[in-house]
């Protein structure tokens, strides 16, 4: 497969996340790959939910290699890391979901071992700013990336591309927080996810007849029902962990905004320097 779309580019942002907890129980959830253009030069980063790496015995990311500048497909490289937790560096509201690694050190350890890992960064350029989001419709498409209930091409160590629309209006933090609700199914291994909108066509450049993409958000939890039927929102867990007892997901995720993803990185860069 020759990667020589946008499409095609987003299935080779995400990093798949497998992990063993305290109790010995298994997990996957979805990580990605940004790319941050700064005064001091460019630095990337693996993002993901804090609740994702919090409480983790072992920790694990598992790329595509590459060769010749292009991806192996089913080429698999898992990178282990010790310590799992304490490599992740937390957004500074403890409250906002997300966590990052810079990619510098794990690309440094598979370069170690001969091997190169291939992926394609989200470019933080494609954060929308505020004149961007206000310009977005109430109902807008979405697409997200990841492992849903765990599933994958393991042949091909493709993630699953889905799709649903916007439930509450981008440009509103809903109940106050830099959040949105998107109308999706959103399953265990979805937390992590990016989540994408079309550019609106009143802001392409003109004769454009590329896809283009804003990076939106990364889902963080989902709605349920309970059997009183009164609707909780809770973290979305790795595939393996289980689901809230007597509860069904009502297909409403919640995305953190992505420029809490901006916030995370500037306040790492602003604390260390590789």
């Amino acid at each position: 497969m020759e990667i020589n779309s946008t499409t095609k580019k987003l299935l080779f942002n995400t990093v798949r996340v497998d992990t063993v907890l305290e109790d010995g129980s298994q997990g996957s959830g979805t990580a990605f790959v940004v790319k941050h253009d700064h005064l001091r030069g460019s630095n990337t980063f693996i993002v993901t939910n804090r609740h994702l790496v919090d409480g983790v015995r072992q920790g694990g990311l598992v790329f595509t290699q590459k060769r010749n500048g292009q991806p192996l497909l089913g080429q698999r490289f898992q990178l282990n890391i010790d310590q799992f937790p304490q490599a992740w560096f937390g957004h500074p509201d403890p409250a906002v979901d997300l966590s990052i690694i810079p990619m510098r050190p794990l690309e440094q350890a598979a370069n170690a071992q001969g091997v190169e890992l291939y992926y394609q960064p989200i470019d933080t350029r494609l954060i929308p700013d505020e004149s961007v989001t206000r310009a977005l419709d109430a109902l807008e498409e979405v697409l997200f990336v990841g492992y849903p209930s765990g599933v994958w091409d393991q042949v091909n160590l493709m993630p699953i591309m889905r799709r649903g629309t916007t439930a509450t209006p981008i440009a509103l933090n809903f109940e106050g927080r830099s959040e949105f609700l998107i109308d999706a199914a959103v399953y265990p291994g979805s937390s992590g996810s990016p989540v994408f909108v079309y550019l609106p066509e009143t802001l392409r450049p003109a004769q454009s007849v590329v896809k283009k993409f804003l990076f939106a958000g990364v889902v963080a939890a989902v709605f349920f029902r309970e059997e009183a039927n009164r609707p909780v929102v809770t973290p979305v867990p790795p595939n393996g962990q289980g689901m809230v007892m007597g509860s069904e997901m009502i297909d409403l995720g919640l995305v953190i905004k992505s420029q809490s993803v901006l916030e995370v990185i500037n306040a790492y860069l602003g604390k260390w320097r590789e």
